[in-house]
């Protein structure tokens, strides 16, 4: 109850923004919806872009980002207990992400624009949007440097924090991937240290790591199968890499001709098979999905 609770005030008080800035009523609860459920849903073509309202833009970037963090720290908060949200390691690394992201694509883009402060009103929407897997669009990013479309396929993969409506592999994966990582090399260094691997202060089970090692190792070889199977329609490397990310994240655009501005039309009916079973197993986060295909979950019982 608690969390519906939470789920709905939020969305309420985005309705009601959104309503202030001059949107109408059910395009409103459209947005909402599509922003707190991280979906992306729009009934405009250009998404989102469709309004040119920087009030708009805003709204809608904090409330992806808002439903981008882990809502058990929107209950911690909820009994007062504050140290433990503004301590929490995933939080500092989910925020740390969009903010070295925003910065590093506004001075790209720059130039494109006619002050910096659109600059960043155009790429916080898209980095916000891409993070948390919403897939909203605000500018067609395919018209920016290709370093700036790069940080935005690492952000599909990077994903929202975990119990979070967003998808991706979860800032919280990737934070003790990275800390793995420097366990090794100080095992490398002084192999007689011991280093044990903690986030928010608990220690780490070797189990968790294992599970999480698993999960890296699954992510990359559907990665790699669909890519191959998508390839067989002869695309190009951008297209086919990207559509790929962008419906196993579960975002819904990617670049080049699955950019904001495309779509997926132009794939054979193969590859639209693929980009589905893509986005069930992203949603799922793969292993509810492969357990499907095991011969125990088709076993009957009596």
């Amino acid at each position: 109850r608690i969390l519906y609770g939470m789920y709905f005030g939020l969305t309420s008080i985005e309705i009601i923004l959104l309503i202030f800035g001059g949107m109408g009523l059910f395009d409103s609860l459209i947005f909402s919806f599509g922003t707190a459920g991280t979906g992306g849903f729009a009934n405009y073509g250009a998404s989102v872009g469709y309004f040119n309202s920087a009030y708009i833009d805003g709204v809608i970037t904090t409330f992806m980002i808002l439903f981008g963090i882990n809502f058990n720290l929107y209950f911690l908060l909820l009994i007062g207990e504050y140290k433990m949200v503004f301590k929490n390691e995933e939080l500092k690394a989910y925020l740390l992400i969009i903010s070295l992201s925003t910065a590093a694509i506004t001075l790209n883009i720059s130039g494109q624009y006619p002050n910096p402060l659109k600059a960043f009103r155009y790429a916080v929407f898209q980095v916000a949007s891409i993070i948390t897997t919403t897939g909203y669009a605000t500018a067609d990013y395919n018209e920016w440097p290709m370093f700036s479309q790069c940080i935005l396929l690492f952000l599909m993969i990077v994903g929202a924090c975990a119990s979070s409506t967003g998808g991706g592999m979860k800032v919280s994966r990737f934070l003790m991937v990275l800390k793995n990582i420097k366990q090794e090399i100080m095992k490398l260094a002084h192999p007689k240290s011991v280093n044990i691997i903690r986030v928010n202060g608990k220690k780490v089970d070797h189990e968790v790591l294992r599970s999480v090692n698993v999960y890296l190792m699954s992510y990359a070889a559907l990665l790699i199968g669909s890519v191959l199977l998508i390839s067989i329609d002869n695309m190009d490397f951008a297209t086919t890499f990207s559509s790929v990310l962008a419906t196993m994240n579960n975002i819904g655009p990617g670049i080049s001709k699955v950019g904001p501005a495309g779509n997926f039309a132009a794939f054979s009916p193969l590859s639209k098979l693929v980009f589905c079973i893509d986005m069930l197993a992203g949603r799922l986060e793969i292993f509810p999905f492969l357990m499907l295909f095991t011969a125990s979950a088709w076993k009957r019982k009596f």
